[in-house]
């Protein structure tokens, strides 16, 4: 092969199957000019081990692709290292020569640069591998350099670039020994000077908005070939030093953390060989831990999928170790490494991390969409959280937001830095929009402390083994409070918590004589016995999933009260949610009817005035008929959303919407406010109906539709109009009703969104004085 690229280099007639569009002139040509010239020039020799082997696995389309992927990749390696454009040309299947302009220097200085080189390319054409066939490239590498300018005349220098590539050749498909590099003299350096540093890219809770985590990760020295953190790793797993390096990393990570919130953790990444290592049990990470303030439920281990585990028993046994003393467990790269599924099924994380190639252009991909609604779907399933990797978009973030992803990370999000950084974007929008039946418990406040049990507590510095024996005699009670001085809680430990601390081959005897503060939970979830039922439910159920169903402790002026189980609480909750269910819309969770009643009913018998706002919606049975029913309930639910919104931020907390049925909603509000609130629903609403539209009905304003006649004609977009009445005193809720509906019909009989108030005296008073000015002759007044 290499004969023939000579002579069709002497002919001319070379022409690479890979052209770069950034050069002026074909690569082969830049040889053949370096060639003619008798310059110097660098070579370097690329070979996929057991090339023929994937082939014929997996077939010649799939490894063409490898090949025309792994030749974009060398080119950007070297650009990447050398900040120049490389030529580069397929020799045998599975084998590339590339070569640049000489740059003189010590060989040894040539060897570790194309070491660099074949890392870089390495790693980036193993993270497409890795999902199109679930096994990783090794690639040998071989490198040389062709004097030309010692050589006095064509035929030889082309002798002497043959011999070149043939001693690269040669050097390609021997096993390198990483101590005949000066880069392993700097990685030794690196790790005898400690000189790393850790940069932390924060996690957000898109339920909160707020930082729930930070990922800590790891920078080389810089300016330096171990800059990039896969030339680190790579380098530190080939020599077998991955051990060492990671233990560096983890004290670099908890020296220069810095405080963290209640509830916050730090992510810390591990390879599967290191949790296999028989050193990483010797207790020094958490000898680390304890020294930067934290505890092992602080810290999530995260493993990444990118890398097999070979030794599963000893891999788990370490695993459950430290599952037992309360760290936690993530699973990196989730979707682009080795057994998806399984590893998850087998490590069953806390966390399962997605990988960024299922996040990329997720908000334009149907297919991404599905795949994570479904993991989504499986994580609630098994208790797991997803955390999503790679946000680079607000248009991502919002997707992931629709689909129910619990956390994410990203550039979009906060860069990695050190100290650790806030979020980069204001996070207001990134909180879920709470549930529709939200709404439906917020009114009902019984308070947490009816439900509440007695407990037994315990002081601080009390031994375990009078916890133990405590759970052995009193078996109808689960929970021990850790109480100080002042008998305010400090601790909460379960029965269960207890067990799981003690069954472990040396439990019992590690714990007989140290005391109870080792062993409880320093952060259960206490609350006030004032606080409403469904808020104490709310955070109990946002607690880590290992504690979801703890007690909770319930205080009084701070004191332990008791306690209060959460199935106790749930299904006060649930029998609270049935009877307040019986009078609520079931597409958009609103109150309905029987819930109106009452409150016009509570609100005339206060003696207060009030407004009533009738609100309904004008062409829906043309747009349902057209468009369908699912596309109906669609508008209906945007109606109800607007007018929420609308109440939330112009009303006050006495204003309350009602979904009557159908299209018609009702507002009940202060007289002083009902007329901003109207305003802001029928403008958004305006905007907003447009979305529902198809881009041709959008453009012309209209639907061509069949009405209640039959006849087919135009008919303008829904729209929303409102009528509006004062209630001053002492009515019936009949004269309230056909006074509504009157005005509403008026509304109705305008064109587009508009509000409208009733001129006449408010039911149950002759006075006028506070309402709009009227227009002369009229006896409603249009508005909007």
């Amino acid at each position: 092969m290499l004969k023939t690229v000579l002579k069709r280099l002497r002919a001319g007639t070379l022409h690479s199957a890979f052209p770069d569009p950034a050069l002026t002139t074909p690569p082969p040509s830049r040889l053949r000019e370096l060639v003619r010239n008798g310059q110097d020039f660098d070579i370097l020799l690329i070979n996929v081990r057991d090339f023929a082997l994937l082939r014929e696995l997996y077939g010649r389309e799939l490894s063409q692709e490898i090949e025309n992927r792994l030749t974009n990749v060398l080119r950007e390696a070297v650009n990447e290292r050398l900040h120049l454009i490389p030529t580069c040309m397929p020799l045998e299947p599975g084998e590339y020569l590339l070569c640049w302009p000489s740059r003189g220097g010590d060989p040894r200085s040539q060897h570790d640069t194309a070491y660099e080189i074949k890392l870089l390319a390495q790693r980036e054409a193993n993270a497409h591998l890795l999902r199109w066939a679930g096994r990783e490239l090794d690639l040998g590498f071989g490198c040389a350099r062709h004097e030309g300018t010692k050589a006095k005349d064509a035929p030889t220098r082309e002798a002497r670039l043959f011999q070149a590539v043939s001693e690269a050749r040669l050097r390609a498909k021997m096993r390198l020994d990483l101590s005949q590099l000066s880069l392993s003299s700097e990685f030794n350096t690196i790790l005898l000077e400690k000189n790393v540093r850790a940069v932390y890219q924060p996690i957000a809770d898109f339920t909160t908005g707020t930082i729930m985590a930070w990922e800590a990760l790891t920078r080389g020295p810089e300016d330096s070939a171990f800059q990039s953190p896969s030339v680190l790793f790579d380098f530190a797993e080939q020599s077998g030093k991955l051990f060492a390096l990671e233990r560096l990393c983890r004290e670099k990570a908890l020296h220069g953390l810095g405080a963290m919130g209640q509830g916050q953790k730090l992510f810390l990444n591990i390879h599967p060989k290191t949790m296999a290592d028989p050193e990483f049990t010797h207790g020094k990470t958490l000898e680390l831990i304890k020294e930067a303030g934290l505890s092992p439920e602080n810290v999530v281990f995260e493993i990444t999928e990118r890398h097999s585990i070979n030794e599963f028993a000893l891999f788990h046994r370490t695993l459950d170790h430290y599952r037992s003393q309360g760290y936690m467990v993530a699973v990196d790269d989730a979707g682009a490494g080795y057994s998806g599924l399984t590893s998850i099924a087998q490590i069953r994380p806390e966390y399962i991390k997605i990988d960024m190639c299922l996040i990329q252009g997720i908000d334009k991909d149907p297919v991404k969409r599905a795949l994570i609604e479904t993991l989504v779907t499986f994580a609630d399933k098994i208790g797991t959280k997803i955390i999503a990797e790679g946000i680079e978009s607000q248009s991502q973030a919002a997707c992931l937001i629709d689909i129910g992803v619990h956390y994410g990370q990203g550039f979009y999000l906060a860069r990695p830095e050190a100290p650790k950084p806030p979020l980069a974007v204001d996070t207001s929008y990134l909180r879920k929009p709470q549930q529709d039946q939200g709404r439906i418990v917020a009114s009902c406040l019984m308070p947490v402390g009816n439900l509440v049990e007695a407990v037994r507590t315990s002081r601080q510095g009390s031994l375990v083994p009078d916890a133990q024996h405590y759970f052995e005699s009193s078996r109808q009670h689960a929970s021990l409070v850790v109480v100080g001085e002042d008998e305010t809680p400090v601790g909460l430990i379960m029965e269960y918590q207890l067990n799981r601390q003690l069954s472990g081959q040396f439990g019992a005897a590690l714990y007989s004589k140290r005391p109870i503060e080792a062993i409880m939970d320093r952060h259960p979830l206490i609350v006030a016995e004032t606080t409403p039922v469904e808020q104490t439910a709310k955070a109990a159920m946002q607690r880590e999933i290992i504690k979801a169903y703890d007690d909770i402790i319930i205080t009084r002026q701070g004191k332990v009260l008791g306690i209060v189980t959460v199935q106790r609480l749930l299904d006060t909750l649930a029998h609270m949610q049935v009877e307040m269910a019986k009078g609520t819309n079931p597409l958009t969770g609103l109150p309905g009817n029987v819930t109106l009643e009452r409150e016009v009913e509570a609100g005339i018998g206060s003696g207060k005035r009030f407004a009533i706002a009738y609100a309904d919606l004008d062409n829906f049975k043309v747009y349902n008929d057209t468009y369908g029913f699912k596309n109906g309930d669609r508008v209906i639910k945007l109606a109800a959303g607007i007018l929420d919104h609308s109440i939330r931020r112009h009303g006050d907390t006495s204003s309350k919407l009602f979904h009557i049925g159908g299209d018609d909603f009702v507002l009940v509000t202060n007289p002083d406010h009902v007329e901003r609130i109207c305003r802001a629903a029928t403008r958004v609403f305006k905007r907003l109906i447009r979305t529902c539209y198809c881009q041709k009905d959008r453009d012309q304003g209209e639907v061509l539709a069949t009405g209640r006649d039959g006849v087919e004609r135009p008919y303008p977009l829904v729209s929303l109009s409102i009528g509006i009445l004062a209630i001053g005193g002492p009515c019936t809720l009949m004269e309230i009703g056909e006074r509504a509906a009157h005005v509403k019909k008026y509304a109705k009989s305008m064109l587009g969104n508009v509000y409208v108030w009733d001129r006449r005296p408010p039911l149950g008073t002759s006075k006028t004085d506070d309402l709009p000015p009227a227009c002369p002759g009229d006896d409603i007044v249009k508005a909007g």
